[in-house]
């Protein structure tokens, strides 16, 4: 499978490193897409030799051969955001696109998988689950954060799925049906 990672600026990016790993031992082709602030947190070398492949972090960096970064990032079987922000998923919900992820997002036409991880308080901001309701009302996956000490030091939901958790959630809705799996629907 064909799959695009993004990779937000969480303190849970070091976490997608063994994201990475699992779908690689999996046999999977996997394409990092990371944004400004997740770069601050882990370097794009790590996902490029967990990775094995160039990793995408700037929108308008001049590629080897010619094709919006975007667009060619866009034609994978499976996207999957992971950590997902509550910036990025205000992105997703409202359409925008000011840097590659999530041009990217809005470009493709496959099946995408949304693994949040946030300060509880963010994931129960009521405007965190109306973003949350229209992912989930246009086909996008949500993948729920766990409950647990966060990084913050306080305790409850928002912690990073189990990185093995994602990786089964994605190969799973594959196997099901990769026929079946519908396209998120674009805000109008």
């Amino acid at each position: 499978m064909k799959i695009v990672l993004g990779v937000t600026g969480s303190i849970a990016a070091y976490k997608a490193c063994e994201l990475v790993r699992l779908f690689v031992k999996g046999g999977d082709d996997v394409r990092v897409v990371m944004t400004r602030s997740a770069c601050e947190f882990v370097t794009p070398l790590t996902f490029q030799t967990l990775s094995r492949n160039p990793v995408g972090a700037e929108q308008f960096a001049l590629p080897a051969e010619w094709k919006p970064e975007h667009i060619a990032y866009a034609d994978a079987d499976a996207v999957v955001v992971a950590p997902a922000t509550a910036n990025m998923i205000a992105k997703m919900a409202h359409g925008l696109a000011d840097d590659l992820l999530s041009s990217t997002l809005l470009a493709t036409r496959a099946p995408v998988f949304v693994a949040p991880a946030m300060n509880d308080g963010m994931w129960d901001n009521p405007a965190t689950q109306a973003n949350i309701a229209m992912l989930k009302a246009r086909g996008i996956t949500v993948i729920e954060p766990a409950s647990g000490e966060l990084a913050c030091g306080t305790e409850g939901k928002g912690r990073f799925p189990a990185p093995e958790a994602i990786c089964a959630s994605v190969r799973l809705a594959w196997q099901t049906d990769s026929k079946s799996l519908a396209s998120p629907q674009l805000p109008t």
